[in-house]
């Protein structure tokens, strides 16, 4: 028997030694499991890290930071130098709207100049929404190449981001760090990265619809509770309009006010400079708001210069220009009040495109209602003091009036008894002054039933004429033909005011007179005279003040005719159309 260990024996072959490279394949072996244990344990940190990202996702409720935040993360997870998340618009060709960016410098933002929009290859992944891996970004054939100064970039990185069955936008990846390419492995943990944000986005999104819808509730009852106390008039108009911009965020608001398209009329704006005569002269009957008077219902247009519903109006006016835009009715279950529009510039397209048209238009609703509540107030307080007024009229002329015209008989026929003929003289005098005095209480009598408001033209005169007894030394005498209050539109009562105070002015000024007489008629036209007693107007006169009256007559389509002698006193009278 031979020892295990021993040597062969004669016949018998040598049995083959390991090689000598055993050792060194051990070796590549053991690093080969190293490698792979540090890739799982780095595989596993990549997931723990996406786990914390989602944690912290769904604390973060503003959107802004929110995808600042999915921009980073995703450049963490996958390695990679540069990330961006591009939202897409809501139009037709959904294209990039917001363009968020990581890993470059806000130097080479600015050197880059225009963040991309959506086409080439950024546009191949929003039409066909999935994920796509490249090795070399200037090899596919969608490429468009990079502008001036932009970085270099290889390696890319695709994946939508879905909120539920729709696309929000993409997350855009490239250059992988420490070279080489995006692997599948980048791709999934991105994909779950993206299926998360999905969720984030859309919590922020309801919570920045619920806080807008919020702003707009408490914008209903910030005009509610200030029309409860103000007049309804432009002002509460121009309250509405302010906070209807300030809310929705537009460049430019306005009113357009009336029960039907033939009586449309720009009244507020909110955002540029109002030009009310201008604005008055602009005609909407066939305009958007037109439109929306006339069906009840809102209207929304991408572009109002190329819509050809719209009335140009910035342009007209001066105001700035304006793309898109929503146009709502002021209308309540009773009755129609108007229009109201908002505007965007075109850069500030995304504003209009996140705003939901029902929440202007509920805000219009509510509004108009708290109008028409301010309105009826104040035409209850208006009743009553009418009333009031008329009972004190009533106990003037049939009380003290007829006291008074009483006395004035009896001094009459006692006139003749008197046997001195200044004692007749002074009670000729004394019924004279009680006739005066009648009329004057008659008159006070006929001012009673005129509200103490601006728009009330006869009260206005009234009010003009008692305060040019200061300056004249004397009360003009003043009378009115017709129903004034009524016949006289509140766009002519300025004009009418203005050169009532003119001739009153220039009476008390120039003429020297002793007696001012002055008509106000709305029989036939809205006529207003104005006659004095003085030395005329001089040859050499400038007439500014004038001129001034000739334009407003004609710009009404009336006339004003100015017929002076010297020394034989001048008369004014002004003359435009009943409405």
């Amino acid at each position: 028997m031979s020892d295990v260990g021993g040597a062969p024996e004669p016949g018998q072959s040598t049995p083959a030694r390991p090689p000598a490279l055993a050792e060194t394949g051990f070796d590549d072996l053991l690093r080969e499991v190293l490698n792979r244990v540090h890739g799982v344990l780095d595989e596993q940190a990549r997931w723990q890290l996406l786990l914390d990202a989602v944690v912290t996702m769904a604390a973060d409720l503003s959107l802004d930071g929110l995808l600042s935040r999915i921009v980073r993360i995703a450049g963490d997870l996958a390695g990679a130098r540069y990330a961006a998340l591009g939202v897409l618009g809501d139009g037709p060709d959904r294209r990039l709207r917001l363009f968020v960016t990581h890993g470059a410098t806000e130097e080479q933002i600015r050197e880059i100049g225009d963040l991309p929009t959506g086409h080439g290859l950024l546009g191949l992944i929003i039409d066909r929404p999935e994920p796509l891996r490249l090795h070399d970004i200037a090899e596919h054939a969608a490429s468009y190449g990079f502008p001036a100064n932009h970085p270099p970039m290889r390696s890319f990185l695709g994946v939508p981001v879905r909120i539920r069955d729709k696309v929000f936008g993409n997350l855009y990846l490239t250059e992988k760090v420490g070279g080489g390419d995006f692997t599948l492995q980048d791709e999934e943990i991105v994909v779950a990265l993206a299926a998360a944000a999905g969720v984030a986005l859309e919590n922020a999104r309801l919570h920045e619809e619920a806080a807008l819808r919020q702003r707009w509730l408490a914008a209903t009852a910030e005009i509610a509770a200030l029309l409860s106390a103000a007049p309804a008039g432009p002002e509460s108009l121009q309250l509405v309009v302010d906070r209807a911009r300030a809310v929705s965020g537009a460049d430019l608001a306005w009113i357009v006010a009336g029960a039907d398209v033939e009586s449309l009329e720009l009244q507020v704006v909110s955002g540029a400079k109002a030009d009310l005569v201008a604005m008055s002269e602009i005609s909407l009957e066939s305009s958007l708001a037109g439109h929306v008077v006339r069906a009840g219902v809102a209207i929304t247009v991408e572009d109002m210069a190329l819509d050809p519903r719209a009335v140009d109006v910035t342009t007209l006016l001066g105001w700035p220009a304006v793309g898109p835009a929503i146009v709502v009715p002021l209308r309540s279950s009773e009755a129609m009040e108007g229009a109201l529009a908002l505007g965007w510039t075109r850069e500030r397209l995304s504003g209009y495109q996140s705003l939901d048209p029902t929440l202007p238009a509920s805000f219009a609703e509510q509004a108009t209602l708290a109008l028409q509540v301010a309105r009826g107030r104040e035409d209850q307080q208006r009743l009553a003091l009418f009333e009031d007024r008329d009972r004190i009229g009533r106990d003037l002329h049939d009380l003290v009036i007829q006291r008074l015209f009483a006395i004035g008989l009896s001094l009459e026929s006692a006139s003749p008894l008197a046997d001195r003929p200044e004692l007749r003289t002074r009670l000729s005098a004394a019924v004279d002054d009680l006739d005066a005095t009648i009329k004057d209480i008659r008159r006070s009598i006929f001012a009673l039933s005129a509200l103490d408001e601006a728009t009330d033209v006869q009260a206005e005169v009234t009010r003009i004429v008692d305060r040019a007894a200061t300056t004249l030394t004397f009360t003009p005498s003043l009378r009115f033909e017709g129903p004034v209050r009524t016949r006289i539109t509140t766009q002519v009562v300025p004009d009418v005011l203005a050169v009532l105070g003119e001739s009153l002015s220039n009476a008390a000024r120039h003429s020297g007179a002793s007696a001012v007489d002055v008509l106000l008629s709305a029989v036939d036209d809205v006529r207003l005279v104005v006659r004095d007693d003085g030395r005329g107007v001089p040859q050499d006169v400038t007439e500014s003040g004038l001129s001034n009256m000739r334009q407003r007559a004609e710009r009404l389509g009336g006339r004003c005719t100015i017929t002076s002698t010297p020394g034989g006193g001048t008369t004014v009278e002004w003359s435009v159309p009943l409405g």
